[in-house]
């Protein structure tokens, strides 16, 4: 069939789905993972594999991963808080906290990046991004208030670091006016956070524990590597050179609800009322931001 335009977005909005479900069924694998590793040696292990495969990628399909001169250091930066920080406490989130609840809190990303750009870039809050903002906030109100009970959990800092260190890394990058190529950026990153994590590694617990190992959790290591870090940044930067950015969007919005889903399946985990409502309420939120007309949206992860 000749490849039309119509063809090129029709497979394109096929990866915008393989895409979520490679991010949202990440949580699961990695919850399964961290019952027999830590949240250090896990991620040293997804991290390796996530950037083996996606410098093979950048290598097969010809894209250069030159980084612009004095640009290095900037990458250095944004690989710390957007790969390292974030692997390694939305590990511990998973540790002390129901997965379904580490996922609802960290994906009020797009939330924070929209108040970071006002600090850092002068940008300012339309009624749009207000609306989202303060939706944000009631969803986050509800959703940790019971929390409160027995004292404020460790996994909510940890998930709320994840989200605001990523929020930080996406604003970061375009406070320094970076050019590096998408790819080339993302793959460098993923290399960054690696050297990261295992300094870190080896600080705080030694040694990393990679075997002996279940056959689950090796099987959840590689999905976490290849899959949940790996491929799907690939497919992300396949995506956005084949459909608008809104359209591409979509799949940071079906993450949340691919993950929660899963982990109810699997994990046998039960959202209880205030997760619910607070789901809805940051899910409402981060689609007023992603998906409103015009302007730049922060790209989403996993």
């Amino acid at each position: 069939m000749p490849n039309t335009d119509a063809n090129v977005a029709g497979k394109a909005k096929l990866l915008v789905v393989l895409l979520a479900f490679a991010w949202g069924l990440n949580w699961v694998a990695a919850a399964i993972a961290l019952r027999e590793l830590s949240p250090w040696s896990l991620r040293v292990a997804g991290c390796s594999l996530g950037a083996i495969t996606l410098f093979a990628a950048a290598f097969l399909t010809g894209h250069s991963l030159r980084v612009p001169r004095g640009e290095a250091k900037h990458v250095m930066v944004a690989g710390f808080f957007n790969v390292a920080l974030f692997q390694v406490l939305s590990g511990f989130a998973q540790m002390s906290g129901a997965t379904s609840r580490a996922i609802i809190i960290t994906y009020s990303m797009p939330i924070w990046a929209v108040v970071l750009s006002r600090l850092m870039l002068g940008e300012k809050l339309d009624r749009i991004r207000m609306l989202a903002f303060s939706l944000c906030v009631a969803g986050l109100a509800i959703l940790v208030w019971p929390l409160f009970v027995n004292g404020f959990p460790p996994n909510v800092y940890y998930s709320l670091a994840c989200a605001i260190g990523w929020a930080f890394a996406t604003v970061y990058m375009k406070w320094v006016k970076a050019t590096v190529e998408p790819l080339a950026n993302a793959a460098w990153q993923l290399l960054f956070g690696f050297m990261f994590i295992v300094a870190g590694t080896f600080v705080f617990e030694g040694v990393p524990h990679l075997w002996p190992l279940h056959g689950e959790t090796m099987l959840a290591i590689l999905f976490v590597g290849l899959f949940g870090v790996g491929l799907a940044h690939f497919l992300w930067w396949a995506i956005v050179g084949k459909l608008p950015t809104t359209t591409a969007s979509i799949g940071a919005l079906l993450v949340p609800v691919i993950g929660v889903s899963a982990s109810t399946v699997v994990l046998h985990e039960r959202p209880t009322t205030p997760d619910i409502i607070g789901f809805i309420l940051i899910f409402v939120a981060a689609a007023c931001v992603l998906l409103q007309p015009g302007g730049r949206r922060p790209e989403p992860r996993a």
